[in-house]
């Protein structure tokens, strides 16, 4: 093993963090100004839509009313990115999280990079390869800003200790309120329980106690607070709904339940390559058992329990998602690029090999595989010419690296993450945005209805569900109707406008709405819509 001291942050290794994520900061943006809004994102748009329309509140609002689920922090920030413009954009409601995520790099390179610059590289192309990461770095994501919170409060603690930086107990403190006001109560705690969980492995435990009371005392607070202005915002029922939804809702699974071990075998596909990697080197680490671990390694033991004090913590919760764990991915991508750091050893020399062939092969095993996709989509890729070009000119630079001692193993990993988010933002986003339109129905429906006047009826969508993928595409304040069950269809008047699905539709029962035929079909959502005109009844 590499026996060498850890090495101070450089005013070069700044530099160079600081060049790192702002270069990642330009790959997450790419291509981002005026995309499609589709899924998750949609809630999110609306809730800066109507702040814009309305000015800024203590939570967001659709339809006019305050939504419980959320404060309003992250939609203040795409409400002050979309103000000179008038309106909201995929890039402003997304910069934020690029921004958080480009913070995650230069906080992971920080960490790595004093004990080894090709390590820290490494951990960086292991993040960008993990697919929840990208993902969730081109949406409007909670969970990365979280993520990004998580991170700078285990690195203010561990370069306190190892890098010879500041206590800067202030920053740690403010850390906790801002992922309290981005995420709630598990915004406070997942951080709280990271930089908890690198004390205890240290043993500082007056450190432990101290940073732990206050920031339950923090907690406390901030819980007070949220509550206050929940009252202050909807009054006693939405404050009621504000802990039904942030707290009671998300432990007892009435908001969606998983296995206690989701988490540990759903990220195996979630967070591939830097999870099932870094499982395969800490297996390593304890086949070579080293004696007297040296720096770099103890630093991956305090990767390892922060990570798994996360997965832990968030399996108690009934309510389990992919993109919760994210806080967890950068720990896991340092874990996982060790080997690069560890010189000796044939468990870590396999490893080693393993990483080179896929970052090599990535780019070819992207061509086959959209080469084989092509049929299944043959409208939406009939294009695919200039990014296989692309793949293939990245193919053969990763090829030229792994024989030449100086590029390996940095360039055919950086040629694989070139290769991962070509493909994702050329090909990928775009086919997921046409697969999944809802706008251009929207707008069709829209223009039928700017024609002749009359109330939107949103037949089956759900008013937080399907209606607000309708709604993100007007930006206006039409708050239409919502009906749910057939029965409710029966007392409906004319003149109305009526959406609903075309399976919902031929399963009406209601002979005065089977017999009308619709005004306009269109794919909504993946799923055949119809827009159907309820004309006014004669008068008996």
């Amino acid at each position: 093993m590499n026996k060498a001291q850890p090495l101070l942050l450089t005013p070069t290794l700044r530099r160079q963090s600081l060049g790192l994520g702002l270069l990642a900061l330009l790959l997450f943006i790419a291509g981002n100004w005026n995309q499609a809004i589709i899924g998750f994102d949609s809630r999110f748009v609306v809730f800066a839509q109507e702040m814009l329309r309305h000015g800024p509140s203590f939570f967001p609002t659709t339809y006019g009313q305050p939504y419980a689920d959320y404060l309003a922090t992250s939609t203040l920030l795409t409400w002050l990115l979309s103000l000179p413009l008038g309106h909201v954009t995929s890039f402003t409601a997304w910069l934020p999280t690029a921004i958080a995520s480009a913070l995650i790099v230069t906080l992971v390179y920080r960490l790595a990079a004093p004990y080894s610059q090709r390590w820290g590289l490494l951990s960086i192309a292991l993040l960008l390869l993990s697919s929840t990461f990208i993902s969730e770095t081109r949406a409007v994501s909670l969970d990365q800003m979280l993520a990004a919170v998580t991170l700078a409060v285990f690195y203010l603690g561990y370069a306190h200790d190892h890098f010879g930086a500041g206590k800067r107990l202030h920053w740690l403190y403010l850390l906790l309120i801002v992922g309290f006001a981005v995420r709630g109560p598990i915004g406070l705690v997942v951080p709280t329980g990271v930089l908890c969980s690198y004390y205890l492995i240290n043993r500082q435990w007056r450190q432990l106690f101290s940073f732990g009371l206050l920031a339950l005392a923090l907690l406390g607070a901030c819980v007070g607070l949220l509550l206050l202005l929940a009252k202050l915002s909807g009054g006693e029922n939405f404050m009621h709904d504000v802990i039904r939804m942030q707290f009671l809702g998300r432990m007892d699974g009435s908001e969606g339940s998983s296995g206690a071990l989701y988490y540990f075998t759903s990220s195996l596909g979630n967070y591939a390559l830097a999870y099932p990697l870094a499982l395969l080197v800490l297996l390593g680490i304890g086949v070579a058992r080293p004696q007297t671990p040296e720096p770099a390694l103890k630093l991956v033991g305090y990767c390892a329990a922060a990570a798994l004090l996360v997965m832990l913590g968030l399996s108690i919760p009934q309510a389990k998602k992919a993109r919760y764990l994210l806080p967890m991915l950068p720990m896991a991508a340092i874990i996982a690029a060790y080997p690069f750091s560890a010189i000796q050893g044939r468990v870590f020399a396999w490893l080693r090999g393993l990483m080179l062939a896929i970052w090599t092969a990535l780019p070819a095993l992207l061509i086959v595989g959209l080469v084989v996709m092509r049929p299944r989509y043959p409208e939406q890729l009939n294009h695919l010419a200039p990014i296989l070009a692309l793949l293939g000119a990245l193919q053969a630079l990763a090829l030229l690296s792994l024989f030449k001692a100086r590029l390996r193993p940095v360039g055919p990993a950086m040629a694989a993450v070139l290769a991962v988010w070509a493909t994702y933002i050329l090909v990928v986003e775009p086919l997921e945005r046409r697969v999944y339109d809802t706008r251009t129905f929207t707008l069709q429906v829209h223009a039928q209805v700017m024609q002749a006047r009359a109330p939107v009826v949103l037949h089956g969508l759900g008013k937080d569900a399907k209606a607000i993928k309708y709604m993100v595409n007007l930006d206006c304040d039409q708050v239409p109707l919502f009906t749910q069950l057939p029965s409710e269809l029966a007392p409906l008047q004319g003149p109305a406008w009526l959406v609903m699905s075309q399976a919902d539709y031929e399963g009406l029962q209601e002979p005065r709405l089977r017999s009308i035929t619709p005004t306009l079909t269109g794919e909504f959502d993946r799923n055949p819509y119809v827009l159907l005109y309820l004309a006014k009844s004669p008068p008996k």
